[in-house]
């Protein structure tokens, strides 16, 4: 018989693959790995040249990132001088002067007798309207923490009641009460001593904001500079390496990636430095003016507040020795002030059409106390109705000398502004294209690089 087939064997299991190693083991994802294989490449030139290759588009991209983040915020804060901070500022000015207008044609309507002339009237009543929508507008664009914030909310509340002494004291005038005189001083102290400088420091806070504006926008990127100094300072190693080991002047690639950051580099420190100095310009040649313009305008307005509360008054109210009239004095102050600040504008003028209406405001004030001594003796010679004349009536009055003061300065004001905005609108201008230019600039000359150091890659292959 045939010996029964035995059946085949069977195979052996095959072998478990190895475990795969863990984070810490030295495996292909591993910290670990990673440096030894980056030791390793170091150890070739081809590694090198990849880690060369790397670190220049790193410093490339960096530096156009870097670039364009902090040109943007200096050509916003440019933006923002012109568009928010000086306009904010302006108002604030505007308020004081609308406050101060306020109280002066209030008293130069008491002068004018029971029948308040209606000009008079209404100016008085576009300066509180003035002052109020302006303080309106300054309210949207001020946290009400702030400093600004709170002299806006005071000035909202105490307003009212200063229009309300004055209605009670125009009441009274036309009934030809002497209370109304009483009223009409009660409601210019409380303008004087409250409502006015709560404005001023409103100004003053207004003021510090633009200058914070002013400095943002010239401070130098130097983020950027140091960036692109580096960027550049490693180009010039990398090509200096490449000639010594191949001896080749020029790498296309790298240099390309040069050009790009020079191009950069050159942009940034220009554009910088022109909007800096056309920011200067708009702050030593145009708003310092606007400031001690504006000052001048106010002070001209107490002074004549002053001189119509002076016959008001009729001596009724003292200085705290007892000595003179209060508001003779406060005249007398007032216009040795506005003398300082238009001379203080004419130093600041620069030019033609900046310095003449200053110096015609010169004149005009000359003219104005030369009248007001006039007024000063007719009052004291007992002519109460013509010195009330000399200061209300028409040509040879002080009013007459007042509002060719107020013509004049509102004519160097108007100037100045424009000035302002021409210079400050050109600052902003030297960024423009800036930040995606260097932004472009910067990824191309990334690019460059890797391109420049692939072409000797290539070599090795």
């Amino acid at each position: 018989m045939g010996t029964a087939p035995q059946p085949a064997p069977a195979p052996a299991p095959a072998p478990a693959p190895p475990p795969l190693p863990g984070p810490g083991a030295g495996g292909f994802g591993s910290r670990a790995e990673v440096v030894r294989r980056l030791r390793a490449a170091a150890t070739t030139e081809p590694g090198r040249l990849q880690i060369i290759g790397a670190v220049l588009a790193a410093l490339m991209v960096v530096f156009g990132a870097v670039t364009a983040l902090e040109v943007s915020a200096r050509s916003a804060a440019a933006d923002d001088v012109v568009g928010r901070s000086q306009p904010l500022s302006q108002d604030a000015a505007s308020v004081y002067r609308s406050l101060a207008d306020a109280n002066t044609a209030a008293s130069t309507g008491f002068l004018s007798g029971a029948e308040e002339p209606r000009e008079v009237k209404e100016r008085y009543e576009k300066d509180i309207a003035r002052a109020s929508r302006l303080l309106v507008t300054a309210a949207t664009h001020t946290d009400a923490d702030s400093e600004s914030g709170r002299q806006i909310a005071h000035l909202n509340e105490h307003l009212p009641r200063y229009t309300g002494y004055m209605e009670t004291a125009r009441a009274n005038n036309r009934l030809g009460h002497p209370l109304g005189g009483a009223y009409l001083r009660f409601a210019s102290d409380l303008m004087t001593e409250d409502l006015l400088p709560a404005a001023r420091r409103l100004h003053l806070a207004e003021s510090t904001r633009l200058r914070a504006d002013y400095d943002e926008a010239r401070f130098w990127p130097l983020a950027s500079v140091a960036s692109g100094v580096a960027a550049l300072a490693v180009l010039g190693w990398a090509q200096r390496r490449n000639y010594r080991r191949t001896n080749r002047v020029f790498n296309r690639g790298l240099l390309a990636t040069t050009v790009a950051a020079g191009l950069v580099m050159v942009w940034l420190v220009a554009a910088q430095a022109l909007a800096g100095a056309r920011l200067n310009d708009a702050e030593v040649h145009a708003q310092r003016s606007l400031d001690v313009l504006g000052e001048a305008r106010v002070q001209a307005l107490q002074a004549r507040a002053s001189e119509n509360l002076t016959l008001v008054a009729r001596g009724a109210v003292l200085t705290d020795d007892g000595k003179a009239d209060k508001y003779a004095v406060e005249y007398a102050e007032a216009m040795d002030r506005l003398g300082e600040s238009l001379d203080g504008a004419l130093r600041h003028a620069d030019d033609t059409a900046g310095r003449a209406p200053v110096e015609k405001a010169v004149e005009t004030v000359a003219t104005w106390r030369t009248r007001h001594a006039d007024v000063t003796k007719a009052d004291q010679g007992g002519d109460y109705d013509g010195a009330v004349t000399r200061v209300i009536g028409g040509e040879g009055s002080t009013n007459e000398s007042f509002d060719a003061l107020d013509t004049a300065l509102a004519e160097a004001l108007d100037h100045e502004q424009r000035e302002f905005t021409a210079s400050a609108r050109s600052a902003g201008s030297a960024f423009t294209g800036l930040a995606a230019g260097a932004a472009l600039l910067a990824v191309l000359g990334a690019v460059a690089a890797v391109l420049g150091i692939n072409r000797r890659l290539s070599e090795y292959r």
